[in-house]
């Protein structure tokens, strides 16, 4: 090897070397930013996850790309994003029913909430609405408890899979009201509301976000909403506390989330931003318009809620008789 070839090719490792350096020391983010939204397009998750990820690239002016990986209850999403390097460049918008409800459902679940995750921040919280199809003879709660009683067995509810917050809810119901009403499972509550819209089934809990569009054109008829307060969206309609259910309360929460491990500075600059984007008026009239309440919080709040919340569903899914597979 001659002197110039050896100091040539000490050139080009000393050049690599500094490119690499570079580069690790870039400031994030320097490339696309990649959102999963474990749900199927059209939910509450994955219209939060778009409104959310577009505000989160204005924030960080770097472009934020939505992508579904739906099915098996967002553990497929869930799976993926948990093997992910842990460098901020894949987040996740994860939900109570995938961070608390799944976990106590499969006995052999392809990730662990708190042990391969980073919690970033909450970002939302919404209730429910108990819709009923148009044909059935109730205007109110205490009308349903009456027909439901009345025909034991009959009439059915459609929710978004065993253990959604939307079988929960109606387990909840069955139980304070003491009727039988039979569950008809789907694959997401979007697909039990438009079986709902149908005829197929009788009633859904149901998300807001699906079911506003046929409330507002009459396909379906709202009795109460779950949430503590009324809902700006629905003014109107009484809680189920008001419609004779003191305590009942169902609902979800959103927290955006990253791979284990992720810096704790980039944790730190998106809880931020988040937080800002989730105070931002047209981010709270958007929420508002969809039944959604704005939340943020540190990330140690995310863990606390999903070992407080764990408890309570464990206690909920035990009373229906509903155990781990």
């Amino acid at each position: 090897m001659t002197r110039w070839t050896f100091v040539r090719r000490i050139a080009t490792v000393a050049a690599a070397l500094a490119a690499g350096l570079a580069q690790a020391q870039a400031p994030y983010p320097n490339r696309p930013v990649k959102f999963v939204a474990p749900f199927p397009p059209g939910g509450s998750s994955d219209v939060l996850c778009r409104l959310l990820g577009q505000k989160l690239g204005d924030a960080l002016g770097a472009a934020v790309v939505v992508e579904n990986r739906p099915g098996a209850s967002a553990a497929i999403g869930h799976e993926y994003v948990a093997k992910q390097p842990a460098d901020g460049y894949t987040l996740l918008l994860s939900s109570s029913s995938a961070l608390v409800t799944t976990p106590l459902l499969k006995k052999h679940l392809g990730y662990d909430p708190l042990a391969d995750f980073t919690p970033v921040s909450m970002v939302a919280s919404a209730g429910q609405v108990l819709v009923v199809h148009p044909s059935v003879e109730a205007k109110t709660v205490a009308e349903l408890v009456a027909l439901a009683r009345a025909r034991p067995g009959r009439l059915n509810y459609g929710s978004g899979g065993i253990g959604i917050a939307s079988h929960l809810a109606a387990e909840t119901f069955k139980a304070a009201a003491g009727v039988d009403i039979v569950h008809v499972p789907y694959k997401g509550t979007v697909q039990a509301v438009t079986d709902l819209v149908a005829g197929n089934v009788q009633l859904v809990f149901a998300d807001m976000v699906p079911a506003m569009p046929h409330l507002r054109a009459g396909r379906l008829r709202a009795l109460a909403v779950t949430t503590p307060e009324r809902s700006p969206a629905l003014p109107e309609v009484p809680t189920m506390a008001e419609a004779g259910f003191p305590g009942f309360r169902s609902g979800v929460w959103w927290a955006v989330t990253a791979p284990r491990g992720v810096p704790a500075a980039i944790v730190e600059r998106l809880n931020a931003a988040l937080g800002r984007i989730v105070a931002l008026p047209e981010v709270r009239d958007q929420y508002a318009s969809l039944g959604v309440t704005p939340e943020h919080g540190s990330p140690q709040e995310v863990s606390a809620r999903i070992a407080a919340d764990s408890q309570i569903v464990a206690k909920v899914l035990k009373a229906a008789g509903v155990e781990a597979e």
